[in-house]
């Protein structure tokens, strides 16, 4: 027992992380995957979490099943959201078509409700189309987070929602966080009614932060981001279809604040004093990204494709590629950047 005992690895220093949640629909389960595999590793200690759209679900839902029972009560919480927006889904008219089923693909290309709603979008207002607005996520969300006490979590949030008015984007934070913020920060404006806060409607908060990383880097203690990209970056292919080529916009405009904002840190983490102060936070700030190019192969319609089945595989794509990372990069966190922010500076 003994030489079995002095052959164990020894257990690792804690290492703060804060961690950069994007958005995407559905995409979102293989942010679930990541959050799922880190959850596991006890050296890792989340100080932050910043996240939009999707990643503001995952990031909430993680917080208030945090609370209630550390981390296995966060993946718990995980699974539970994630399998009530599966079962919703089932009564939604929008479904894979017999043909993506034969062909075995996950999009909704060929479905006769998502191409109705998809052309209906683009010519009639949501106001028109749904003028209850209605949205089948807000009891969902209420189902699986802790509103009332999310203001209590040692978890910090960062939720980022585009002023419809300014077209500023605001960082909502723990206390202030309800159904409606979450909304808000998942409200694509083709698809539904800007939701209003306080009097002032905001719509999606992809368009100004995706997410939005400094108050990482302002509000928090950890030194390590870590990025869990959904929006793939680069596309090898020329779209040449219509929804191709407004997929391909789309992409380019969710990742755009993201980038101008990655360059900005880089920008600022070369020329700040390393000494003290918000300068040494701007330069000792170490960065990592998991992404996966197995989301580039889905279609943007793929997003609203909530089955089960193609949650659960996007869930285990997550769960692959954090313990790839893990293993290749696990001795950096704490350490060194394993993101290469500086070759951004480059495209400039």
């Amino acid at each position: 027992m003994a030489k079995e005992t002095s052959q164990r690895k020894p257990a690792r220093e804690t290492v703060l992380i804060d961690l950069a949640l994007q958005g995407g629909g559905s995409h979102g389960a293989f942010t679930w995957g990541v959050l799922d595999r880190l959850l596991e590793e006890p050296w890792l200690k989340i100080e932050a979490i910043s996240g939009t759209s999707a990643g503001a679900m995952n990031a909430a839902v993680l917080v208030s099943g945090y609370m209630q029972g550390g981390p296995e009560g966060a993946r718990g919480a995980l699974e539970g959201y994630w399998k009530r927006v599966a079962d919703a889904a089932r009564f939604s008219p929008i479904q894979r078509s017999a043909i993506d089923r034969l062909m075995n693909q996950w999009s909704l290309d060929t479905s006769p409700a998502y191409l109705a709603m998809d052309l209906m979008s683009r010519v009639v207002s949501p106001y028109s189309l749904n003028p209850l607005g209605i949205n089948p996520i807000s009891e969902i969300l209420r189902q699986s987070i802790d509103f009332e006490h999310l203001g209590e979590a040692s978890i910090k949030l960062f939720i980022t929602a585009t002023n419809v008015h300014t077209g500023r984007g605001r960082v909502f934070r723990n206390a202030e966080l309800t159904p409606d913020v979450l909304l808000a920060s998942a409200c694509l404006p083709t698809m539904f009614q800007a939701v209003e806060i306080h009097g002032e409607p905001y719509w999606d908060g992809g368009f100004v932060g995706n997410p939005t990383i400094t108050p990482l880097v302002r509000e928090s203690e950890a030194y390590d981001v870590i990025l869990v990209q959904i929006n793939p970056r680069v596309r090898v292919e020329t779209p040449r279809t219509a929804a191709e080529i407004l997929n391909r916009v789309n992409e380019i405009s969710f990742n755009s604040p993201l980038m101008k904002e990655l360059r900005m840190i880089a920008l600022l983490r070369q020329a700040a004093d390393p000494g003290t102060g918000e300068g040494a936070r701007w330069a000792r700030m170490r960065t990592h990204r998991i992404i996966t190019d197995k989301l580039a192969e889905f279609g943007a319609s793929s997003k609203l494709n909530a089955e089960w089945a193609f949650l659960v595989m996007l869930k285990e794509e997550g769960r692959r590629c954090a313990e790839g990372f893990l293993a290749e990069h696990g001795e950096d966190l704490g350490q060194r950047s394993s993101a290469d922010l500086d070759s951004l500076l480059s495209e400039v």
